[in-house]
């Protein structure tokens, strides 16, 4: 499903996302989610750059800290942060549909996360002075274009590496999340999703069952 979707009614905001503690760039392609159900409507939590600072701020303990205390010090987001994060988002959806279907990724969409993960590139400095301290330097001045890199990178490792395996697409009706499998009896991005899978079979079940 594309990411082309409305602003909900009831304004959602990143606080009231329906599934977190996924790895940052899943958490990135699960700000797009179905309100409903089967008969919902897909939202998305971010449609303006204030969005995109609460998610950031929401997500700080995941960037790296030095990138944290940059964001801090940093003025709003703009138009053009949230139009390439939105860029990624697209990107990283397809590729995640991709990787869990046994696809092959799209040569578009593998440029967009590679571009954007050379603006993690980084190295550290001495600072002037007897202390010896060392601070980060990045090639990057805007630190949003910064933390576009951080999650682009993030998901370069996160496609090619050791949990790409246990990368699981939602599969309850109505839902377009994506989780890795934490464990083996995880089956659902959330115990909602489960809830709503045994309702409707239990649903079926009944009206299966021969009238005695």
């Amino acid at each position: 499903m594309s990411d082309s979707t409305h602003q909900d009614q009831d304004g959602p905001t990143v606080d009231q996302l329906p599934l977190a503690g996924e790895p940052l760039p899943l958490e990135l392609v699960n700000t797009t989610y179905i309100k409903g159900g089967v008969r919902g409507h897909q939202v998305d939590a971010l449609t303006a750059p204030d969005d995109l600072d609460a998610w950031l701020a929401a997500h700080r303990s995941q960037l790296s800290p030095a990138l944290a205390r940059a964001l801090d010090r940093s003025g709003p987001a703009e138009a053009a942060h949230l139009e390439a994060f939105v860029a990624l988002r697209h990107a990283l959806r397809r590729l995640a549909a991709a990787r869990t279907s046994d696809g092959s990724p799209a040569p578009e969409d593998t440029a967009v996360v590679n571009a954007a993960a050379r603006l993690a590139a980084r190295w550290r400095e001495l600072v002037p002075g007897p202390a010896f301290d060392a601070v980060p330097r990045w090639l990057e001045s805007d630190p949003r274009r910064v933390a576009l890199g951080e999650i682009a990178a993030a998901a370069v490792s996160l496609f090619s590496g050791a949990d790409a395996d246990r990368i699981r697409a939602c599969a309850a009706p109505g839902c377009i999340l994506y989780f890795v499998k934490s464990h083996a009896r995880r089956a659902w991005c959330t115990v909602g999703c489960g809830n709503r899978v045994r309702v409707a079979r239990h649903s079926r079940r009944a009206r299966n069952r021969p009238a005695e």
